[in-house]
């Protein structure tokens, strides 16, 4: 990976990666063992979903708020290390409550002061590799390395202490990546042109912007049964905790080389092309783990298809926003990105997730409602032509 750069220092791009690699291992810690935890506290199914569901509306306000600060003050920096603070903060509450409401609300708040971190880090990284010789790509998989390494360790330590572990190991990496953002410096194209005035929603509103968000929304809802429950499913179909990580961290392997290559396919293919191409594939992962994820196999190649169903639409979607909207709309644009399909769309996925779940007794069902919306995200990208969503400059 080149790091050189005449006005960037390397250690600014090894700070940016760290960071990345704590955020997303942060993730890898949570994401696919919080229902685990919420197992091991006694909720039920449905009580998770709605659970996820609840702390997932948070990214719905969260990212809006922050964003519009940074890019009004230009303070993108200030405005991460503060959600990583406070994040910390309002986490340690998970030691101290029980019952549904009194997780929900710590969860809650956490995910609030989380969304802080992701948009502004976004816009920094692209930022600060638009003067050097590396590639957002290149920085970014440092977070699926992240990912990988403390989902599978997470994993083993599930096989040898309690389902609280997910959360101890979580404070733990939340506080280091805050000690992180101290040290990042962004160049000054990350600050805000205040000759850009007026409302992100000119923008948004007009068909590209507006497909790209419908898909990336569905695509979310139908990530609801793999976020809330694959854990869970694995070890129903007696797979241990370590298999499971290993699962889990083959598909975000998969990432890795998605990322290097990520600018050259989007260049030679197009965002239209490779959107609907995830898009589709997702659809058949979905459909494969719910009728036959009873075999190793399979659930290896529907792991090795997540390179394209976060990977790639990740990557793509991050190059569309940061090439259609101006520069002072960037953490905006980033926001509307995780508000709506993170937000708006995960919470729906996860709340749908657990009600249709009961117990893994209707597993099938709901890795099969997860293969709609992926289809429906699909054939959404018929709306749009090729022309009108590829008419950007490709360089990510």
């Amino acid at each position: 990976m080149s790091l050189n750069s005449k006005t960037v220092g390397k250690s600014s791009l090894l700070i940016l990666a760290l960071t990345y690699w704590l955020y997303f291992g942060q993730l890898g810690v949570l994401v696919p063992y919080l229902g685990i935890f919420l197992d091991g506290r006694g909720f039920s199914s449905a009580e998770i979903g709605e659970l996820f569901a609840v702390i997932t509306l948070a990214r719905i306000l969260g990212p809006g708020l922050w964003a519009g600060v940074a890019d009004k003050t230009g303070n993108a920096i200030g405005v991460m290390r503060l959600g990583c603070f406070l994040t910390v903060l309002t986490f340690s509450s998970v030691f101290y409550f029980t019952s549904f409401w009194g997780l929900t609300l710590a969860f809650g708040l956490m995910m609030m002061f989380w969304t802080a971190v992701l948009p502004q880090l976004e816009v920094i990284t692209m930022s600060t590799v638009a003067k050097t010789k590396a590639t957002y790509g290149q920085i970014r998989l440092w977070g699926s390395v992240g990912f990988i390494c403390l989902t599978v360790m997470v994993g083993k330590a599930l096989d040898m202490f309690s389902t609280d572990t997910p959360v101890h190991a979580s404070i733990v990496v939340l506080t280091l990546l805050f000690v992180s953002t101290l040290f990042i410096r962004a160049p000054n194209e990350a600050s805000v042109e205040h000759s850009h005035t007026g409302s992100i929603w000119k923008y948004a509103k007009q068909r590209p912007f507006a497909v790209f968000i419908f898909a990336s929304a569905c695509l979310q809802i139908s990530f609801g049964a793999y976020y809330g429950f694959f854990a869970l499913y694995m070890r129903d179909l007696d797979y241990s905790g370590q298999q499971t990580g290993i699962f889990i961290a083959l598909g975000v392997l998969a990432e890795v080389g998605i990322f290097l290559v990520a600018r050259r396919l989007i260049s030679q293919f197009g965002v239209w092309n490779l959107l609907f191409a995830s898009l589709a594939l997702t659809a058949l992962r979905w459909y494969a783990l719910a009728a036959f994820a009873d075999v190793f196999t399979v659930i290896i190649v529907s792991q090795l298809i997540h390179a394209l169903s976060f990977g790639l639409t990740h990557a793509v979607s991050v190059h569309f926003i940061h090439q259609f909207l101006p520069k002072a709309y960037h953490s905006r644009g980033q926001a509307v990105y995780i508000s709506v399909a993170f937000g708006l769309g995960g919470a729906f996925g996860n709340y749908l997730a657990g009600q249709q779940w009961q117990q893994g007794t209707h597993a099938y069902e709901t890795f099969v409602t997860a293969t709609v919306f992926a289809a429906i995200a699909a054939l959404s990208m018929f709306a749009c032509s090729k022309q009108t969503m590829d008419n950007v400059p490709k360089a990510v």
